[in-house]
C-alpha cells in the first residue's frame, strides 16, 4: 500500500496579484490533492525599509485563505524587499518550520491533481525543468557558458563538473544545471534558505568576474537555486515527478497563457473550481480574472493557437496574444 509522504508547501502571499492567485492555488489544491495533509504556510512580507509602502495582503483576503486551511505567516524583508520581489520566495522560506521537508510553489500555479502522491526524495532536491535558456545572455564580447557557469561554482566551493548534462554540446544552454524556479523542494528550509539567500546575496553584490556584465533581475534567483540545489547534493528531477508541470500542477504565469496552453479538460478544471460563489467573489476582484475567466475572454484566446504545435518560446506565446489584444496580468 502506498503511504503519502508528510511535507508542508509553501507559497508568498502579497498584496496586488498575489493574493489573488493565492486564493486560487488555495482553491485548486483543496478541490483537486484532497490528500494532501501538510501545512501550506502562506509567507507574507511585512512593511519596513525594504518596502516603499505596505507589502501586506488585504485582510479580507487573508481572512479567505485561512478559512481554506492556510497558515498566514510574516516574515521580514532584510535582503531585498520591493528592489527585487523574486527574493520573497528566498526569505520566505523563514516562516516554514525547520527541519521539516517542504515544496515551494510560486502563486500562479494551479494543482490539477493529487500533490500528497508525488514520490519526492526529499534528500535530494530538485526544481522545475519548465525553463528555457533565459540566462546568461549571449553578449558580443561574453566568456561563454562555461566560463561564467564555472566561476558561479568556484565562488561557493562547489564541482562544477558533477553539475553538467553530458548528453549535451559544450556551450549549449541544456549541458547546464538550470532550472525554473515555479516550484523547489528539499529536506529542510531552514538549511535551504539560509543558503540561498546567502548565495544570492553574495552574487548580487559581487558577481565573479567573467558575469559582471550579465543582469541579474529577473534571473538572480534562477542563477542561484541550481548551486543551492547541488550543494545539498540534488540535481535534475527524474522522470517520477513529471506530474510536476505535467498533468498535476500547471505554472501558468499569466492566465491568457494559460487558456493559450492548456488542454481542455484543463480549462474546464480551472472553470469548475472557480465557479463557486464564495471563491468567484474574490477572484472577480482581481481585474485579469475578471475578464479573462468569467467573462470569456479566454475562450477568445484558445483559437489563436493549435494546442499541438505551440510556438517553442513563451514570448511568441505573449506576443500573439498582445497582438490579439487580449493580453492581461
Amino acid at each position: 500500500m502506498k503511504v503519502s509522504q508528510s511535507f508542508n508547501i509553501m507559497i508568498v502571499g502579497h498584496a496586488g496579484r498575489i493574493q489573488y492567485e493565492a486564493v486560487l492555488f488555495l482553491a485548486s489544491l483543496r478541490a483537486n490533492s484532497p490528500a494532501f495533509a501538510g501545512r501550506v504556510i502562506v509567507a507574507e512580507p511585512q512593511p519596513g525599509p525594504r518596502w516603499s509602502g505596505d507589502p501586506r495582503m488585504s485582510s479580507d483576503i487573508r481572512d479567505v485563505l485561512l478559512d481554506m486551511g492556510a497558515e498566514v505567516v510574516p516574515f521580514t524583508s532584510k535582503h531585498f524587499g520591493q528592489s527585487y520581489p523574486h527574493g520573497n520566495k528566498i526569505e520566505g522560506l523563514t516562516t516554514l518550520p525547520a527541519g521539516e521537508p517542504f515544496v515551494f510553489f510560486d502563486t500562479d500555479t494551479f494543482v490539477m491533481g493529487e500533490l500528497a502522491d508525488v514520490p519526492f526524495d526529499f534528500d535530494r532536491p530538485s526544481a522545475s525543468m519548465r525553463r528555457e535558456g533565459t540566462w546568461p545572455v549571449e553578449e558580443l564580447y561574453w566568456p561563454g557558458y562555461t566560463a561564467i557557469w564555472r566561476s558561479l561554482y568556484d565562488r561557493f566551493g562547489l564541482d562544477f563538473e558533477s553539475s553538467l548534462d553530458l548528453s549535451q554540446p559544450d556551450e549549449y544552454w541544456e549541458r547546464y544545471l538550470y532550472f525554473n524556479a515555479g516550484w523547489f523542494y528539499g529536506a529542510d528550509p531552514a538549511a535551504f534558505g539560509q543558503r540561498f539567500a546567502e548565495y544570492a546575496v553574495s552574487v548580487r553584490n559581487d558577481p565573479p568576474a567573467p558575469m559582471e556584465i550579465q543582469p541579474l533581475d529577473p534571473w538572480l534567483d534562477q542563477v542561484v537555486l541550481p548551486l543551492v540545489i547541488h550543494s545539498f547534493g540534488g540535481g535534475r528531477p527524474g522522470p517520477e515527478l513529471g506530474g510536476l508541470d505535467g498533468d498535476l500542477t500547471h505554472h501558468y504565469r499569466a492566465m491568457p497563457l494559460f487558456y493559450a496552453r492548456a488542454s481542455d479538460q484543463e480549462v474546464a478544471l480551472l472553470e469548475q473550481v472557480t465557479a463557486p460563489n464564495k471563491i468567484k467573489k474574490w477572484l472577480k476582484l482581481h481585474e485579469p480574472f475578471k475578464r479573462i475567466i468569467y467573462q470569456g475572454r479566454g475562450h477568445k484566446v484558445r483559437p489563436l493557437f493549435d494546442r499541438d504545435n505551440l510556438p517553442t518560446r513563451e514570448q511568441q506565446l505573449r506576443h500573439r496574444i498582445k497582438k490579439a489584444g487580449f493580453w492581461m496580468r
